[in-house]
Order: structure tokens, then sequence, then C-alpha cells
């Protein structure tokens, strides 16, 4: 049984305040504890089963400007005294930073409204009924058409969980989590093609999670769709990103404006605030305060609230992405954007980071197309975020006259973020979160592609 979330409070306090008592100027301490379960079916078979639950602190603290940190599964009271004692002596001899610190005491605090994290369907589902989603919903896949012959599998995940942090300068927050999510992994066949897809659903609540039917049925049209794909000769054309890949541009953008990249020069968005750096269509916001989404959180991993940061507003970068520790090397204020496992010195990560939907449905963006992809598979990771330069791998559907004409693969897309952003033509109405980073539908005017 995990222990109460009033008890784990208790705990991350106490390893602060002995923190202090041992010598500690300044310390923070994280405390999660959570229970994880997957299964994963293939053509009916039960092919895995994982049941987990763990339990953890981390302590970091501060002599000055000298850090250390250390971190344990042992919460006994002397398994959190050894912690303790043990990033005390890192702390010892490690050099000065004059950056190192915790927030100041104004910048701490939590969102009060209900965020919706966590729901308490999850952990009342029985194994035997997870198992029986993950068959039903390869089953739908495989029923949906003779063609689809196979499967990569399918499979159930599910977490629930809690996270309490305490810090030396009075703050003391908890909140718990839960989510789940179903997926399955079709393969069709058709004279020589063979070709896999997939598709799936993610909720913080198992009352939100898409039924395997409809799942299956997605995964089925998806795979279908490739068969007989083709090569496309070498040229420069439109090239439409679906959500499903769209959101890999966002992701691009995060690392661009991520703070550790910004002060050491390594983005292409160094240096660019209140410049125009894409087209006045793209609007790209982070906010931790959603409720019910999966980068929803009442604070960050230093205890400063999220809050709603417009990243790129109408084509003009406004804001970087920083913990307390990138926003003083900058000059900056945090953004409520620190993150960190049980121990070390806090990163960065985004929040619910989405570009804002567009007026245009899906079906108007493709027939505004006269010649060009549609890209519903990116493949390796061929970007560069300090030049901005960009090369993948792709599939997807080509468009003839506003219609998809056939299925393509093996082609490669190519040119610069800068000038794709730049060159973004229209943006979809069909944004929607299946995970923290979204976007909508988005068209880029002429990118190189690369094929026979």
């Amino acid at each position: 049984m995990n222990p109460s979330v009033n008890n784990l409070e208790e705990l991350a306090a106490g390893a602060v305040r002995l923190a202090r008592e041992l010598g500690a100027s300044d310390a923070e301490c994280t405390v999660s504890a959570g229970d994880e379960f997957t299964t994963n079916v293939r053509m009916g078979q039960v092919e895995s089963l994982k049941e987990s639950g763990s339990r953890g602190a981390g302590i970091r603290v501060l002599k000055g400007l000298h850090t250390g940190s250390s971190y344990t599964s042992d919460l006994s009271g002397e398994g959190i005294r050894r912690m303790v004692q043990a990033a005390l002596d890192l702390a010892s001899i490690t050099s000065e930073d004059p950056h190192a610190g915790l927030p100041e005491p104004e910048e701490l605090g939590r969102i009060d409204a209900d965020l919706k994290l966590y729901n308490d369907d999850i952990a009342s589902i029985e194994t035997a009924r997870k198992i029986e989603l993950a068959r039903e919903t390869e089953r739908a896949a495989l029923d949906f058409d003779p063609r689809i012959t196979n499967s990569e599998g399918a499979s159930f995940d599910s977490y629930t969980g809690q996270r309490v942090f305490a810090n030396s300068r009075g703050f003391l927050g908890s909140y718990r989590g839960s989510q789940c999510s179903l997926s399955t992994v079709p393969v069709a066949s058709q004279d020589n093609s063979m070709e896999r897809d997939y598709w799936y659903s993610a909720a913080r609540s198992f009352a939100a999670l898409e039924k395997p039917a409809g799942i299956g049925r997605i995964a089925a049209e998806r795979v279908l769709r490739r068969l007989g794909a083709r090569k496309v000769p070498t040229q420069k054309a439109a090239v439409i990103f679906e959500p499903r890949t769209a959101r890999t541009l966002i992701e691009h953008i995060f690392e661009a404006v991520h703070g550790e990249a910004i002060y050491r020069q390594a983005s292409f968005l160094a240096g660019k605030i209140g410049s125009s750096i894409a087209s006045e269509r793209l609007t790209v916001i982070d906010d931790g305060t959603l409720p019910g989404l999966f980068g929803s959180a009442p604070f960050d991993d230093e205890g400063v609230p999220t809050r709603r940061t417009p990243v790129i507003e109408r084509g003009v970068l406004k804001n970087y992405l920083l913990n307390t520790y990138t926003a003083r090397k900058l000059g900056m204020k945090t953004t409520g954007n620190a993150s960190r496992g049980l121990a070390g010195n806090a990163g960065i990560s985004h929040s619910n980071l989405f570009a804002e939907a567009g007026p245009l449905p899906p079906a108007e963006i493709v027939k505004s197309v006269r010649r060009g992809l549609f890209v519903t598979e990116l493949i390796g990771f061929g970007v560069n975020i300090v030049t901005g330069d960009y090369s993948r791998g792709a599939a997807g559907i080509w468009i003839e006259n506003g219609e998809f004409a056939y299925p393509v693969s093996e082609v490669t897309i190519a040119g610069n973020l800068g000038e794709m952003f730049a060159s973004i033509e229209a943006i979809g109405d069909d944004l929607e979160f299946r995970g923290s980073t979204a976007a909508p539908t988005i068209l880029i005017g002429e990118m190189t592609i690369s094929g026979s």
C-alpha cells in the first residue's frame, strides 16, 4: 500500500529540516510514489504483463553556492538521514556556481484550481479487464479488412501516483496523477506490399479513453491507405503535416526555446525575442493550467506555479521556456518550467505545448494544394536546432489537384525550420491533445521532397 499524501509531505518537509540542521544553507526534496501497469497482446495472446510499484525520495542541498544531491528508495528515518548526508558530502567537494540557488520566496506557489489530474476509476480496473481491452482493440483492427493479416500487437498501460515537493523557503505541495492508454499496431499486406501503422487513445481517466472498436478501426484505416506506396520524383512541393506529425514541429520549437540551448547559443532562436520568426498564422502556447491534460500540474519541480506562457504569438517570438537556473544565466525570470527526477539539478520541460487551431477544416487545406505530400509518418532525427536545418524520412499520401492520389513512402523532406515556419500557409481547426504536445494540421508552402 502506498503511504498517504500527508505522510509523504511530512517525510519531504522532515528531510529539508534535517538538511538545514546538518549544515545546508538551502535544500529541496522531492518524494514520489506510484503504481504502473502494462500489458502487451499479440494475435490474441498475452506477450508481456508488468505490474510494479515504486517510491523514492531525492534531495538537493546547497552550501552557499556549492550543490550536492542524492536519492533513495529507503524511506525509513535512517534511509532519509543517509540520503541527506550523502548530498551534503557531495556539496562539500563541488565547485561554486554563481547561478545556483532556489527560486526567490515570492516566486513560489501553486495553482489552487482543480486541474483534474487524478481519477479513481483507473485504479479500480481489474487486470483481466485491461488484458481484454487490449485484445478487443487488436481484434477490431484485424477484423476490419482481410488485407490486415498480422499485428505487432496491442497494449494497455496505466499509472497512478503522487508527487510531493518541499524546500527550505517555506514551500510544501503535493498532487496526485493518473493516466491510461490503449493502442494497437496492425500490419496489412497486398501483392508485394506490406505496411504497418498505429492508433491510440490516452486519458487521465478510464471513462475518457476511446473505445477499443474505434481505436482498432482508425488503426486499420490508416494502415490500409498505405498499401501500394511508391516513391515520387525529387521536387519542390507543398507539404501538409497531419496532427500526428505536425506535433513534432512543436517539439522542435521546444528544443529551440529551451533555456539551456539559449544561454549556450545552441539554438537558431537565440537572441530572437521580439522578432518575427514564423508566419503570423502561427501561435504557440505553453500552458500548464489546462484541466485534465497531460502536461498540467499545480506547480513545477521547483515549487513555482505553472502558468500560460505565449511562446510564439502571431509569428513573433515572445518567450523562452526557463527554470530558475537558466533564467538567472539569461538575466530573466523563470517561466515555471522546471523539471527533475528524484535528484540532481532541475532541468526544463514544457507543460502543454501546442499550436493554436486555425480556421480551416483539414479537407479544405488538402483541396487548396495543387501538388504536394500529406505526411503521416516521419522517420529519423535529422534536425539541427543550432542551424534549423531539417531533413527527415517520410511517408504519406500524394496530393494532385486537391485530391489524395496514392500512398508514398521512402522519401525525404528537407528544409530549414526558420524558413518552414515562415512558409506556413494554413493551419487546421483539428487541434486535439493525445499527449503534452499538440498541433492541428499544418500546411507549409514548399519543401524539398527527395524521392526517385
